[in-house]
């Protein structure tokens, strides 16, 4: 009966003392949450990057339309396996800044089936990226999206 005194007494005093702290923790101001004008630019065109964390290779991809505009917000996935019978792997998966660029890091200098398929999309519009990292470790690349060709016969 007075172990359970005890702890009782010891889950209050827990209690207590957590909601102290988070009652005393100083809450976001919605006003000063948002970045000054400048910064906010600055961030808009600042490179999204994927570390992968399996290597020291990297690529730098600019998405483009057919008339060689920037795409703003295109995702890019990229299916990795790696080392000894590719039973390592690894999906990744970025958007564009608007700029059309986004830049992924840490990829592994060997794969299994080479070249990495970079896919790229944005609404309808599609594209594909091949590139390997053991020709080319630091590279920069360019996609061009465009309408995929319908591959059904009339």
């Amino acid at each position: 009966m007075n172990k359970t005194r005890c702890l009782l007494k010891l889950l209050l005093l827990f209690a207590a003392s957590t909601s102290l702290l988070f009652a005393t923790r100083p809450r976001p101001n919605p006003q000063t949450a948002t970045p000054p004008k400048g910064q906010a630019a600055q961030s808009a065109s600042e490179v999204p990057m994927m570390d992968g964390g399996s290597g020291p290779c990297a690529v730098q991809i600019t998405i483009t339309t057919v008339e060689g505009k920037p795409v703003y917000d295109a995702k890019v996935k990229v299916h990795i396996a790696y080392r000894f019978g590719g039973f390592h792997k690894l999906d990744l998966e970025a958007v564009t800044n608007a700029e059309g660029k986004v830049k992924f890091v840490g990829l592994p200098a060997r794969v299994r089936r080479p070249p990495l398929e970079f896919q790229a999309s944005k609404d309808q519009l599609a594209g594909v990226l091949a590139y390997d990292p053991a020709t080319e470790c630091q590279a920069s690349h360019s996609i061009t999206l465009e309408k995929p060709k319908s591959t059904q016969a009339p």
